[in-house]
């Protein structure tokens, strides 16, 4: 389980291909404190280290997981938002995210609000996925609040210190980020949907 606070940014060193799966290769500030078995959220999604060497670790992303996610996009030299696990003596600042992206989503705008950056984002409805305004969303495993909710897009506030220290701060329209959804508001769709 995670909280979708991001701890640091990584960078995709290597991608190696093997059948429908890819390898990535990253470094980051935590890879000297990382084990293999570990989970690390890599832009919200859960992957599993299987290889440390040096300062970089490898993680394997499976053929499903790169169909729902933007993972499949990724090349050499990107960034990723990074956040190991949550402890059981931590604190919880963000919200229950899981680390399975439930669809992608794509920026339809990036506003400079003077002191802060409005983002939209549009997705496909036909999941059945939902937000709410004051609602809990993970943008590439980055805990946000809703700001404004229609029926096929949200948009989020970001602070500086986001905007800062993730990879939003790369993000334009047209682009894909991964999306999971309010754990609490998927299971309250799905029960009225019975």
């Amino acid at each position: 389980m995670f909280t979708g606070i991001i701890e640091t940014l990584g960078r995709v060193e290597a991608i190696r291909e093997e059948a429908t799966n890819k390898h990535f290769v990253l470094s980051s500030a935590f890879t000297h404190e990382l084990q293999i078995d570990q989970s690390v959220a890599h832009n919200g999604v859960c992957l599993t280290v299987v290889a440390i060497e040096g300062n970089s670790y490898t993680v394997t992303a499976i053929d499903e997981t790169l169909k729902k996610t933007n993972l499949h996009a990724l090349k050499q030299g990107d960034v990723v938002n990074l956040e190991r696990c949550m402890q059981a003596n931590g604190r919880f600042d963000g919200h229950v995210v899981q680390g399975h992206v439930d669809q992608t989503g794509i920026c339809e705008s990036v506003t400079d609000e003077n002191g802060s950056w409005k983002f939209t984002f549009s997705y496909d409805t036909s999941t059945g996925n939902v937000t709410v305004e004051k609602g809990s969303i993970c943008v590439n495993g980055i805990s946000l609040t809703v700001v404004d909710s229609q029926e096929d897009r949200f948009s989020v506030a970001i602070i500086p210190y986001t905007y800062e220290h993730t990879n939003l701060h790369s993000v334009k329209p047209g682009d894909s980020v991964n999306l999971e959804f309010d754990i609490i508001g998927k299971y309250v769709a799905r029960l009225l949907n019975r």
